[in-house]
């Protein structure tokens, strides 16, 4: 009788592999705990760079992916170190229509941010240069323009043309708040005229356009600088490209609204990557000075 070749055969289970689960789960547990955020993933490329690290790198990654930067470390990153004093910190909205919620919402975003609204101005040197600027941050309520930050802008330029000196101001935003309604509206036509006077007496103003910069702060201040720059890859416009894609039927060229796509066509001066950006600033600022005219950082 011929053997059956397809009888499955039998194996005898060493000890040492029954006993490798229990070592395994052992040595799981004496793995190293890593503290969260000690490391930060690129979402462009991959890549796991050290968080401190990235700080100094300016949040930017080899693949050329930018980070988003908040208000404080923009600061930081332009400003001579210890010459920044802010102003109006604790200036907040009133939720002017009683919107649904909206006062809630305003008290956990400025407890997670650390930010009273999405702007942060003051004063300092860039460069030993005196000027005042302003730093909008997307982290509060994707930097929406409301009451608030209307009111901190104009005081900015107000202080600034008072002063006879230059304003600088980083734009993030996804355009007007839209639980203030009309109030946000009005900040657009408010900030706008408070710029004009201060260029009617020949004063300098610069705007950085970061990603995003849209809707209403785009349609107001941040394209009336004298000069614009603007970071790599920066979202700007006025309404997304997949509104208007939706709205004329049609598709947009490639790169459309991005920082590139507006310096080619006129809309931009110049794209300044980060390293550069204080070196840059401080070299326009310089260009402009004239101190016979700007009060001591004292001034008032």
């Amino acid at each position: 009788m011929s053997r059956n070749i397809f009888k499955a055969k039998q194996y005898a289970t060493s000890k040492v592999y029954r006993s490798r689960p229990q070592e395994l789960k052992g040595s799981i547990e004496e793995r190293p705990n890593v503290p969260q955020g000690i490391m930060t993933k690129c979402p462009g490329c991959g890549r796991v760079i050290y968080t401190k690290l990235l700080i100094k790198i300016h949040k930017m990654c080899e693949c050329g992916y930018y980070f988003k930067v908040s208000a404080n470390e923009r600061l930081a990153m332009v400003m001579d170190e210890d010459t920044f004093m802010e102003m109006d910190q604790h200036l907040t909205t009133r939720d002017p229509l009683n919107f649904p919620g909206y006062g809630d919402k305003l008290v956990k975003t400025q407890t997670q941010t650390g930010l009273v609204d999405g702007l942060v101005t003051g004063k300092g040197l860039i460069c030993g240069i005196p000027t005042y600027i302003g730093v909008m941050d997307a982290s509060f309520f994707m930097g929406s323009m409301g009451t608030a930050i209307g009111e901190k802008l104009t005081r900015v330029f107000e202080k600034a043309t008072d002063e006879r000196l230059p304003v600088i101001v980083f734009t993030a935003s996804g355009g007007a708040r839209m639980q203030e309604g009309i109030f946000s509206l009005m900040q657009m036509a408010k900030v706008s005229a408070s710029v004009a006077k201060h260029s009617a007496e020949g004063l300098l103003y610069i705007t950085v356009l970061t990603d995003p910069t849209t809707g209403g702060v785009t349609a107001s201040f941040a394209m009336l600088g004298d000069i614009i720059l603007a970071e790599p890859g920066a979202l700007i416009g006025f309404a997304g490209p997949r509104v208007i894609e939706q709205t004329i039927g049609q598709k947009l060229p490639e790169g459309f609204q991005r920082a590139e796509f507006l310096l080619e066509h006129g809309f931009v001066d110049r794209i300044v990557t980060r390293d550069k950006l204080r070196d840059t600033l401080g070299a326009l600022l310089k260009l402009h000075y004239r101190e016979e005219k700007v009060q001591p950082m004292g001034g008032t």
